[in-house]
């Protein structure tokens, strides 16, 4: 059986980004997707205008019933948007270290929508700092979310190694800052010791949803047995070639392909 990884996340219904990129992201990397939805978004290519969030107590009971059920292989964490939720969220998270403490937990600190809406309150990035950071075994913010938590100004490699190492002080086992914001798309892994996974940028617009992708990737392999390096280089290499054979989707910027090894065609429009 396909390992089952679990993703507790918001709902894009582009479905470039949110659940259904990292659905599509395991099924494409051989696993079996499991989802708990945390918050309902308004959106499409073009923009998000608002989110809300789910009940607290229904994504409280939803993950208690599947987790008494299924036990993941890896967990990733996406947008949780709300106080409320992320105190749920961290607190089936420790009961399922303590079950499983080898558990990979994959955190995204999912700040801001790719159009630029605020997609977490104060309160709950607070809450992600003080409860989440700690339990996660890979924390993959990008240069805007890394700046925002590490407090620091993010312009250049020096400053992402900088970044990643001031939030691994905040107890993740791993971080990954991604580089698509910089000027040459370099992810900087940190573990003690900077590593950088560089990459050529692929020319397209359609990049909604490559954060959520790259992490769900991770997530993925690191369920098949990967260390924390090979995932992250892995998942660079899965997000370029989605990237790469990605094609419009409404009247914005689209998402990238996913599922383009399903395509007869290679995922070429």
């Amino acid at each position: 059986m396909p390992a089952p990884v679990l993703s507790i996340a918001g709902f894009d219904p582009v479905s470039g980004a949110g659940i259904s990129a990292d659905l599509k992201t395991f099924a494409a990397l051989g696993c079996y997707g499991l989802a708990c939805i945390t918050a309902l978004t308004v959106q499409n290519s073009t923009a998000t205008r608002r989110f809300e969030p789910v009940d607290a107590a229904l994504l409280d009971e939803q993950l208690d019933f599947l987790l008494q059920d299924i036990a993941p292989a890896a967990i990733k964490i996406g947008m949780l948007g709300a106080d409320a939720t992320v105190e749920v969220v961290g607190r089936h998270l420790r009961q399922q270290r303590e079950r499983n403490p080898a558990l990979p937990i994959v955190v995204d600190p999912v700040i801001l929508s790719s159009s630029g809406a605020q997609l977490a309150t104060a309160a709950a990035l607070e809450r992600m700092c003080s409860e989440l950071l700690p339990l996660a075994t890979v924390l993959t913010p990008n240069v805007p979310e890394a700046a925002r938590l590490s407090g620091i100004a993010v312009k250049n490699l020096h400053d992402a190694e900088r970044a990643a190492a001031l939030l691994r002080r905040q107890g993740p086992e791993y971080v990954v800052v991604t580089g698509g914001h910089l000027e040459q798309p370099v992810d900087v892994f940190y573990d003690g010791t900077p590593h950088l996974l560089a990459s050529d940028r692929v020319p397209t617009s359609h990049t909604h949803g490559t954060g959520c992708t790259y992490s769900s990737a991770i997530a993925a392999l690191l369920a098949h047995g990967a260390t924390a390096l090979e995932a992250a280089t892995g998942a660079k290499q899965f997000v370029t070639a989605a990237l790469s054979h990605a094609h419009p989707v409404g009247h914005g910027r689209g998402p990238l392909n996913h599922l383009f090894r399903l395509e007869p065609w290679g995922g070429k429009s």
